[in-house]
């Protein structure tokens, strides 16, 4: 009797061989060489490493803000690294969420309208962008602050805003940069709890940089970049 073939996992963000340089004068300043990484459904990576080690250009590489020199990035083992700028756009759309630091809200906005937002670029009535910014602010328990302006909200509130807006399209991948950065440490904890839930329970794949090391352990995996070099500690 023949076993049952166990089931592939496949990641759905995978960078290989990701090589990234700038000029620096006469010469060349190379911040990733031959970088690899695969990060899974519902995986929370946290990328630690020091200031100029090159965490941003992986995190531009990643979300296709800037194309490798060599190497490829793969969403769903689909190879992108021959798309050209306005497909590249359409991935990052539909595909790919940030968070930052800042939370970057439109001020004029509520809390609804903003989650709106990428919803109706992409094309939803307004009525459909309404009812699943309304259930994301509800999920990240932010119901009855819908209404809100960005001003009339907490930092963790505001940030929360942004990681449901990040998710308003329903991406494959979440990439956020310091996401906690600006909150004291019990804010921190709350926000990453609940964006650490967003993940678990859409299946997301997320590279968070943190220098938070509390936070960093609690994720899946942790990585840092050594001379250009993904590696696990």
């Amino acid at each position: 009797m023949s076993r049952p073939t166990a089931t592939k996992r496949v990641p759905v963000l995978r960078l290989a061989g990701i090589e990234r340089h700038y000029k620096e004068g006469a010469g060349r300043l190379n911040i990733l060489s031959g970088a690899n990484l695969s990060v899974y459904p519902g995986e929370l990576v946290a990328l630690v490493a020091p200031s100029g080690a090159g965490k941003s250009t992986l995190l531009h590489v990643a979300g296709l803000l800037e194309k490798p020199d060599a190497g490829d990035v793969f969403i769903d083992e689909k190879p992108l690294g021959e798309l050209n700028d306005a497909n590249r756009t359409i991935i990052r759309r539909l595909q790919i969420g940030f968070v930052y630091q800042f939370h970057h809200l439109l001020p004029e906005f509520s809390a609804l309208e903003n989650v709106m937002m990428p919803q109706l670029i992409r094309g939803l009535s307004k009525a459909e962008a309404a009812k699943r910014a309304a259930e994301l602010l509800s999920y990240m328990r932010l119901g009855e602050r819908k209404d809100h302006r960005p001003s009339e909200l907490s930092g963790g509130e505001q940030q929360r805003v942004a990681i449901a807006r990040a998710v308003a399209n329903a991406p494959r991948i979440l990439l956020a940069d310091e996401p906690t950065g600006n909150l004291d440490p019990t804010t921190a904890h709350y926000v990453f709890d609940a964006l650490a839930a967003l993940v678990r329970a859409s299946g997301l794949a997320a590279l968070i940089v943190t220098h938070n090391m509390d936070l960093a352990e609690r994720m899946d995996r942790r990585i840092t970049l050594n001379a250009g070099k993904i590696v696990e500690f």
